[in-house]
């Protein structure tokens, strides 16, 4: 029997009407990444004469978590685990990249190795659009012959402190805007990689958003402050993109940072400061962050290092104007947690360190974490006197339970860390067979660790 030409051409218009139908069900994930914005620099969390209305909307029309956990102090391995669902230690990645002998000198690799499993590449293969701007810094701009970020699974990458040509860190907001048009238009979800600069140093100050913070009497006060609110203005402008593209309520969005607030070891003087992906800008001394009561900051392992905001918001399907004080979401749950979201399949054999949240998000108790959390870090000891809190080199949380010691394991200290988030308390005599379970624990996970970086993840520069 002979087909109608007709009845071809309505089956094509059909198959495609339906593919795009299934390509606009799918849900838009836009993940935007603070560097260095402390748990109480946002006004929602009680910040003192920080304005962050965008993100408080944010906080509005979604669910504040308070229990989620980055994978490091510092930002690269933080960041290794957002994209592989690994702690980075698996990595050699305990630190952050820098020029080529510092690496070395610290058994570090260059960059992040393109081949490891990577969140955009499966969510590439799943019919996404891929996109990433602003910061990178899993390799670094001093680093000319690493892989680009668009080797990473992203359909347009344009970002900082990587090699070749650096975004302007205040156009994150406006290049992202456009790929998501671009990819609305496309009738193709999304995932876009939001990395803002701020409240990372130098401080890249615009005299509108000082203005803003005139009657502050500090002027390292007013700077911190500018960045953050010219941040959140950029935020509240994509915010505003997906209303106007009638997308929001497809579009889980998700604002977290990858490491607690930076300060000065010592006292220090208010002077312009340059960095090669960025350019100049305001040094140290104006980091005025804070982790509202949490211990340490950035480069610590204790709570005020790691513990970051992290808010979520998908209307219709996450809690709107919620706060969850008890559900504990890490870092390396994020690779599994958009996959499902997204319908994504992860490849056979790929286990990830961490498990999908996709429940919790959406307002179920949290299931039980049959794996615990581990950390690795480079820190000394015995500790600086400017800097007490950074002597931890491992950690483990199990449940309510947090160790934490030192590089050699001579010294540590145990917190019932659900009900001590400060970390106030350390219980290790009151409960010495959980502290033995801990110490267990953490003996047989540095055991699976590697001893040197593996893969294509080196400089020619080393061989000079």
């Amino acid at each position: 029997m002979k087909i109608p030409r007709t009845w071809i051409a309505l089956c094509l218009v059909l198959s495609v009407s339906l593919g795009a139908a299934e390509a606009a069900a799918k849900p838009n994930i836009l993940f935007i990444f603070a560097d260095d914005w402390g748990w109480g620099d946002l006004s929602c969390h009680g910040h003192p004469y920080v304005k962050t209305p965008n993100i408080d909307r944010l906080a509005a029309e979604g669910t504040d978590f308070h229990r989620f956990t980055v994978a490091s102090g510092v930002c690269s391995p933080s960041r290794t685990a957002v994209m592989t669902g690994h702690f980075p230690a698996r990595y050699n990645i305990n630190g952050h990249f820098a020029w080529v002998p510092s690496n070395a000198k610290r058994g570090m690799p260059d960059w992040l190795d393109p081949k490891a499993p990577l969140l955009s590449r499966f969510l590439q293969g799943g019919g996404y659009a891929t996109a990433h701007f602003g910061k990178w810094h899993l390799a670094n701009d001093m680093i000319p012959d690493s892989p680009l970020p668009a080797d990473y699974g992203f359909d347009r990458a344009w970002a900082f402190n990587c090699a070749g040509e650096q975004i302007p860190v205040h156009e994150d907001a406006r290049e992202a805007i456009k790929f998501i048009r671009k990819s609305h238009k496309n009738s193709q979800p999304f995932y876009v990689n939001l990395w803002i600069h701020e409240p990372h140093t130098p401080f890249h100050t615009v005299p509108k958003y000082e203005w803003r913070f005139r009657d502050l009497e500090s002027p390292e006060d007013r700077i911190y402050a500018s960045v953050l609110s010219h941040a959140d203005d950029r935020i509240g402008d994509v915010l505003n993109a997906l209303d106007d593209l009638g997308i929001a309520e497809n579009t889980l969005v998700i604002f977290s940072s990858d490491n607690g607030p930076a300060r000065a070891a010592g006292r220090a003087e208010l002077a312009l400061h340059y960095d090669t992906a960025t350019g100049a800008g305001w040094g140290i001394a104006a980091s005025k962050g804070i982790t509202a009561g949490r211990r340490g900051y950035k480069a610590a392992l204790f709570e005020g290092g790691v513990n970051v905001p992290f808010i979520a918001r998908w209307p219709g399907k996450i809690a709107a104007g919620a706060v969850d004080k008890q559900s504990l979401i890490s870092a390396v749950d994020l690779l599994p947690t958009f996959c499902e979201i997204a319908g994504v399949d992860l490849p056979p054999g790929y286990q990830a360190d961490g498990m999908s949240q996709l429940a919790v998000l959406q307002g179920s108790p949290a299931p039980k974490r049959t794996k615990p959390l581990f950390w690795k870090a480079m820190s000394a000891w015995p500790a600086p006197k400017t800097r007490p809190d950074h002597w931890v080199s491992y950690a483990v949380v199990d449940q309510t339970w947090k160790l934490v010691a030192n590089k050699d394991g001579s010294y540590d200290e145990l917190f019932e860390i659900a009900a001590d988030p400060f970390e106030k308390r350390n219980v290790r005599d009151d409960f010495p067979e959980i502290a033995n379970r801990l110490r267990q624990q953490l003996k047989q996970w540095k055991a699976t660790l590697p001893l040197k970086p593996e893969g294509d993840v080196f400089s020619s520069e080393r061989s000079q």
